[in-house]
């Protein structure tokens, strides 16, 4: 077991050779990709000896490519990619034994990633993994799959029938476009100021006042040096010679297609943000709220006074932002999350970077593959958010929390839709990521590889669409959004809501779509926050759990949007139904705590997902009233996704049983005790999302009035002796109480342990108090962090938290010390390696064996001890060679947790042979092999 603060993560110390300060230096441990003789503790001394060291295929190498890096003072956790890492909008997250160990910070070279040792939230650093969205980035994409057989093509959705709308057609406007330009603004936790920069297309000549699309795109690399290829950057500001990457111009097409139906469309740049938020806990949420309404609020103010607007603004028509959509691309997606958040419930004002009053009313939202880092979207206001089922940025869809996340927390009226778009990838939406189209370089996202090809995703395949088809696509779902949440037309909701018809002018995308909200009424949740859920001849699953309650376990080849993981290993509440029969017939029963009342509805829809590329799994849907009387609704067919190893197609698509048959049979519609769903297929497996009672039409939203959750953060010092109480700040706003999901980290384990938690008026709410001990030993800064979400008449702003306890000892130094150094042949060199005072974290010294100097005897690998030797070589070598050649030739040693000496240990063998007095030199050094001070020498007499 790699033990993450025990055997990695051992502090950088300032060392002293022999009395004999060295010029500034550190020593660190070794590379883990590099063969060293350790040394093991001999616990009856308290020191060590190199002479029993742990074999090098034992659990305690760290995978190749990771090492401990030091930098600045401080030892790192430290990946590196084979090749540069594309800039993108999932979070690259360093994970173990499914864990979330933290989020590294990007290096300049694009391919290094190092996360400081003292961030590492788990102590056991076991299947080290690089992570972004749930996609493996140390691994070659396919790998496990067969290199040389062709996957068959999967099959494709059927055609839908067209919806009685298309609002992909363009409206009865000419379109005109221009820009502005204001002062940068600084926003709080970014040292540079952010561009106010605005592309704006309207409609010309159409009367009265316009409502109003914003866009915001996602996170992508912000400069380029135009006409070389390779030479972007994540920088801001741009440096010179370079250009910013114009990302806000790629949805262009979507503006024009809105503004030729009376809308008035700005598309804002955040290339300032990008450039700065890969430490924001939230990455950057915050930030693109406060551009977002930093930019409405500008256009609130020329909409009261005009004759303060831009020329271009001016000579456009009047806006209305009593209607305002917002569309978010990737991080985009979670900044209009927040934005929305944010102008119904104030943020904390340290965190925000606009503190005016909300003039605007934001209608709706659109995501496009979004991240939702907190897993936090706001229930009363409607939204649409598109999953590429060719994701390779965003690839676990993580978007879909956006639908899901949005169940039973509040009045369940915003309709809130998933469009699933077949063979879509996430850079194409957007043709400043494009290649042929953008004007800086742009790539493909979804990770092919040629020699692995992806039957559904990789260029060129049947499945994929081209990059002006899913634009297209993407534009179409997007005016469908605007014209149902906006305008109104209720016509639209049936190309969105799981009814299952097509918008044509998306074709030839294959889209499905499900919801939740809307006209749905009571049903069957299986993570309902009320509990008391029961499943019989199912089982009730944890969409995020290790081991066996899963619901897709380990094993299983491609993932599901709807179990994303969040910040935590384990998730309470929040669950699906899972079936998997061996034989048709036998029913799986769902029953709610309470009976629920399905009075008044036309219909029960069913979100079920079944494994990808399958087939013909068939149900009966029945449901029983509290009297036990039972009728059957229907029969229903399900075929999976299309999908690979390498997509999230375990989604559930929606199909509805009218609710006739109950209402034929007498059963008491207001009293439905369970729901029954009887496998008529031989075998299989599917998994029950949850069930509502359906009828047609979109009633009108209002946004109740919710407790807001924010975490806050404190820092304190540890202090040198005592025991201090803190409490994690928490700031809970609004007139009413509701409940949220709470889990404390294990500082130690980097375990959760979770409870729901009241908040708001009238209640205890959230008082989590963390004991930091003092003491004058150094060590790792300790985090005691908090994590929440939303269960019940919530929201949640900053969904992380905690007090960070700050080491405020300074780093004892290491000094070394003959003890043997001129030993007979037979007897061991050795070197006292000690601490000037006991640390509380193992400290670590290296020493590389280097050429003896002046042309004396050096010792050879017929001189030492074999078992030593063979942690320096791969094969013992036939004809002895000197030390220093060796392949692995770093000794490597600590000084453990609370000791303060180890010895360093050359253990030589007696022989028979007759030779001079023989040398060794070892020279300390730093991770990087550079000299910490002079060398230590030793030497060997013959015996003989």
């Amino acid at each position: 077991m790699i033990r993450g603060r025990k055997a990695w993560a051992t502090a950088i110390a300032v060392l002293t050779v022999a009395g004999v300060a060295p010029t500034g230096a550190y020593a660190a441990p070794a590379p883990p990709d590099v063969r060293t003789a350790t040394v093991t503790q001999d616990p009856g001394t308290g020191t060590g000896a190199a002479t029993a060291a742990v074999p090098p295929d034992a659990g305690d190498e760290l995978p190749p490519g990771w090492r401990i890096a030091a930098d600045n003072g401080r030892n790192h956790l430290e990946w590196r990619a084979p090749e540069p890492v594309p800039m993108g909008d999932a979070r690259v997250e360093f994970r173990a034994n499914g864990e979330l160990v933290g989020v590294p910070e990007p290096q300049d070279d694009g391919r290094t990633f190092r996360l400081p040792m003292d961030e590492v939230r788990t102590a056991d650093l076991d299947e080290l993994q690089v992570q972004a969205a749930g996609r493996r980035l140390d691994e070659a994409p396919g790998k496990g799959a067969s290199r040389k057989a062709k996957q068959p093509a999967p099959k494709l959705p059927p055609k839908l029938p067209a919806g009685t709308v298309d609002p992909g057609k363009a409206g009865k406007y000419a379109t005109t476009t221009g820009e502005y330009s204001l002062p940068s603004v600084r926003l709080p936790g970014l040292p540079a100021p952010v561009e106010m920069r605005g592309v704006v297309v309207a409609p010309k000549k159409a009367p009265g006042k316009r409502p109003v699309a914003l866009f915001l795109h996602g996170r992508h690399s912000t400069c380029y040096v135009p006409g070389k290829n390779e030479d972007i950057s994540g920088d801001w500001p741009c440096a010179k010679g370079s250009k910013p990457i114009p990302s806000h111009r790629g949805y262009l097409r979507d503006q024009k297609l809105l503004a030729s139906q009376g809308y008035v469309t700005v598309s804002i740049s955040a290339n300032g943000i990008n450039g700065q938020d890969w430490s924001a806990e939230d990455g950057g949420a915050q930030a693109r709220s406060s551009l977002i309404r930093n930019h409405l609020g500008r256009w609130a103010d020329w909409a009261a006074k005009p004759a303060s607007a831009p020329a271009f603004v001016r000579k456009g028509p009047k806006t209305d932002l009593s209607k305002v959509l917002l569309v978010g691309h990737s991080r985009g997606g979670e900044g209009v999350n927040r934005a929305v958040m944010d102008s119904l419930y104030k943020p904390p004002a340290a965190q925000d970077g606009y503190r005016s009053k909300a003039r605007w009313k934001i209608r709706g939202t659109v995501h496009i593959g979004p991240t939702i880092f907190g897993q936090n979207p706001v229930p009363d206001v409607p939204s649409l958010t598109i999953l590429p089922g060719c994701d390779g940025d965003v690839s676990d869809l993580q978007g879909q929390v956006y639908t899901d996340g949005t169940r039973g927390v509040s009045r369940g009226k915003a309709l809130h839709s998933s469009v699933y778009m077949v063979g879509a990838n996430h850079n194409y939406f957007n043709s400043e990521w494009t290649p042929g189209q953008a004007k800086a370089p742009a790539d493909d996202d979804f990770w092919h590889d040629p020699e692995a090809r992806d039957p559904l995703c990789s260029p060129g395949a049947p499945g994929r669409l081209s990059a002006n088809q899913q634009h297209k696509a993407g534009a179409t779902y997007i005016a469908a959004a605007a014209r149902l949440f906006v305008g109104g037309d209720d016509r639209v909701r049936q190309l969105i809501d799981g009814t299952g018809r097509r918008a044509p002018s998306a074709d030839p995308a294959r889209v499905l779509t499900h919801a939740v909200g809307g006209n749905r009424g009571a049903g069957f949740l299986p993570d309902d926050p009320r509990g008391g859920v029961k499943a019989g001849g199912a089982k009730l699953c944890d969409a995020v759990a290790p081991g066996r309650t899963a619901c897709l376990g380990s094993k299983v080849k491609g993932s599901s949007p709807h179990f994303a993981e969040w910040r935590t290993e384990h998730e309470a509440g929040r669950r699906a139904i899972a079936l998997d029969w061996k034989k048709p017939g036998t029913a799986a029963r769902v029953t709610p705590k309470k009976p629920v009342s399905v009075k008044g509805a036309k219909s029960l829809a069913l979100r079920v997902a079944v494994p990808p590329n399958t087939s013909g799994t068939r149900f009966d849907v029945s449901v029983r009233d509290a009297k036990g009387k039972r009728a059957k609704l229907g029969s229903v067919r399900i075929d999976g996704l299309p999908g690979t190893e390498r997509t999230s197609s375990y989604w559930a698509q929606e199909v509805r049983v009218p609710l006739t048959a109950a209402s034929r049979a007498k059963l008491n519609l207001g009293k439905i005790a369970s729901l029954e769903l009887t496998p008529k297929s031989r075998s299989g497996k599917a998994w029950l999302m949850d069930a509502w009672s359906w009828k047609p039409g979109t009633p009108a939203v209002k946004a109740a009035p919710l407790a807001r959750v924010d975490i806050g953060r404190l820092t304190v010092k540890e202090g040198d002796a005592g025991v201090r109480t803190y409490q994690v700040p928490v700031r809970t706003t609004g007139k009413n109480a509701g409940a949220v999901r709470l889990y404390v980290i294990d500082p130690d384990t980097g375990k959760s342990a979770g409870k729901l938690v009241k908040v708001g008026p009238g209640t205890a709410g959230i008082k989590v108090k963390v004991k930091v001990e003092g003491n004058k030993r150094y060590g790792w800064d300790k985090p005691h962090d908090i994590v929440v979400k939303a269960v019940r008449s919530t929201v949640v702003g900053s969904d992380a938290g905690g007090v960070l306890a700050e080491n405020d000892d300074p780093m004892p130094t290491l000094t070394v010390k003959p003890v043997a150094a001129d030993v007979t042949e037979g007897e061991p060199l050795k070197w006292r390696i000690s601490l000037s005072e006991k640390a509380d974290i193992d400290m670590w010294a290296l020493a590389e064996l280097i050429p003896v100097t002046g042309g004396r005897p050096e010792l050879s690998t017929a001189d030492v001890d074999q078992e030593w030797l063979s942690m320096l070589v791969d094969e013992t070598p036939k004809r002895p060679i000197p030390l220093s050649k060796v392949p692995y030739g770093t000794l490597w040693h600590t000084i453990p947790a609370g000791k303060t000496s180890t010895t360093l240990t050359v253990p030589t063998i007696r022989d028979q042979v007759k030779e001079p007095t023989e040398y060794v030199s070892l020279q300390p050094t730093d991770d990087d092999g550079k000299p910490l001070g002079p060398p230590l020498e030793g030497t060997v007499r013959d015996a003989s």
